[in-house]
Formats: C-alpha cells, sequence, structure tokens
C-alpha cells in the first residue's frame, strides 16, 4: 500500500481546494466572481477573460494564461502560469451557494501551501465585497 502526502495527485501534481458556502445566491455569486472587480480578486488587477475555450488573458502584473472551459453560472477553468485554476459555483440550498476555488499542477507541497493561503485571503475578500453589495 502506497501512502500519498495531502494534495499530491497521481497526474496533476499539488493541488489544493478552498470553499465557502455563502449567503448570497448562486447567481449573485456568479455575477460578481466572473464580472470584472470579482475577477480582479481571484486573477488580478487587470484580468479581463473573454467567455470562449482558448481566449488569451492578462494581469496587470503579467500573468498570462488562456481559458479552458466557461460554463456560465457554473465553472471558469483556466490556465495561471504553469498551473490550472477552477473557480465554480453551485447550490447550497436556502439561497445560499457554495464558491470553490481549485488550484493544480503546482510544483511542491511548499507552493501548495502558498496557495492555500492565498486562496484563503481571496475567499475572505469576495465574502466581504458580497456582504458590502448586499
Amino acid at each position: 500500500m502506497s501512502t500519498r502526502s495531502t494534495g499530491l495527485t497521481k497526474d496533476a501534481g499539488w493541488e489544493v481546494g478552498v470553499s465557502r458556502t455563502l449567503s448570497q445566491s448562486p447567481a449573485a455569486v456568479w455575477e460578481f466572481i466572473s464580472g470584472p472587480r470579482g475577477l480582479e480578486l481571484w486573477l488580478g488587477a487587470g484580468a479581463r477573460l473573454t467567455p470562449e475555450p482558448g481566449a488569451p488573458y492578462e494581469t496587470d502584473a503579467g500573468v498570462t494564461g488562456e481559458v479552458r472551459g466557461y460554463r456560465p453560472g457554473d465553472r471558469i477553468r483556466v490556465t495561471y502560469g504553469d498551473t490550472t485554476v477552477q473557480v465554480g459555483v453551485s447550490v447550497a440550498g436556502g439561497g445560499r451557494s457554495v464558491l470553490v476555488f481549485h488550484q493544480e499542477r503546482m510544483a511542491s507541497a511548499e507552493e501548495r501551501e502558498h496557495q492555500r493561503a492565498y486562496w484563503q485571503r481571496v475567499m475572505d475578500q469576495v465574502a466581504e465585497a458580497l456582504d458590502d453589495l448586499a
């Protein structure tokens, strides 16, 4: 029996996911997270996406990537440097939603821990921004 470190996948390197149940509806969370202000929170300042697979993007900090998948109201999947990031919104019941950030293809456990802290900060910022809109 082999043991694998937490976050190490067989095929996609190191991965991390951060999720939170939010009081806003899935539609409201999607509208925010896929809009200009939300994109800047999770991709970086200046980020704009064309919602179609293969479309390139760039942030003000010079991070480049391309859209790998875009399902309106559900998820956005993009390359982010050498990694892949997916943002998903789902129904939590009672008018609430679950927001998930998932990143894969990281090179090390250290990068995974750094990115987990990053996504937790992003989640806090998104939740605060959504509360401010309410």
